[in-house]
Order: structure tokens, then sequence, then C-alpha cells
């Protein structure tokens, strides 16, 4: 199944290792989902890389590893892939700034994982909490 990761879900993997980096652990050896996202994610990951040491508490080595292991379960989609669906996307997403993953959820005809809440207050993209992709996981 392939499933579109939003920002905060990998920052949560990131800051904590959480449950969501427990998905991607998991998932690496089960090989249950393709992730996708927004190719600007991957950009903006980097451009905060530091802000993100800071928070996390790692030793820079040690995030430079967790943020490689996600990184390479991800597969980032150039915005030219997805632009056709902007517009509708536009009436979905909760926030201007959730506008591309809603789009690159619609032009895949995937699922969206996020921890926002807002995210399910529409009904054409299936949206999955971090507890519900582990339980799709034990499945």
């Amino acid at each position: 199944m392939r499933v579109v990761v939003d920002a905060n879900t990998v920052l949560s993997a990131l800051l904590s290792r959480s449950k969501s980096f427990e998905v991607f652990v998991i998932n690496r050896r089960l090989k249950r989902f393709e992730f996708i996202a927004p190719e600007f994610m991957f950009t903006e990951l980097l451009k905060h890389f530091d802000e993100i040491l800071k928070r996390s508490g790692l030793e820079r080595e040690e995030l430079e590893r967790v943020l490689e292991f996600v990184k390479e379960q991800i597969e980032f989609i150039p915005l030219e892939k997805f632009s056709a669906y902007r517009e509708e996307a536009e009436r979905l997403a909760p926030h201007p700034k959730d506008v591309q993953y809603f789009a690159l959820a619609l032009a895949f005809g995937s699922a969206i994982w996020s921890k926002e809440k807002a995210f399910g207050d529409q009904q054409k993209v299936k949206v999955y909490s971090t507890p519900e992709m582990l339980e799709l996981l034990k499945q």
C-alpha cells in the first residue's frame, strides 16, 4: 500500500524515536507500505536540521543516521508529478501548508499518514494515525 507521509510524522520519528519511528522500523522489515512524500519535505528537513538536532538531544552523527534510515524508506516526489491535483487538494487540506500532501495522495490514489487530526475532516482521502499504521503492520 502506498502511503503519503507528512512532515510532522517524520519529525516525531526524528525527535523522539516515537511510535512513528517504530512504524519505519517494522515496515523496513515487512515492506507493507511504500512511503512517498512531496520533494519539498526533505528540503525543509535539511533546512531545519540544526534545530531538529537541538530539540532531539541526539549527537549529530546519530541524528544523521536516523534521518538516513527514515529517508531511505521514503520516495520523494517532485511537484510536477502531482501539481494537477492542487486545486482539489486546496479544498481538502485544512491548512495551505498541507496542500501538497493532499495533492500527492490524490495523484497516487494513496492514503496519508499523519498526526494531524484536522486531516480527517474530509472524506476523499483516507488518513491513518500512527496507532492505526502500527495496527495495519500487525495484521
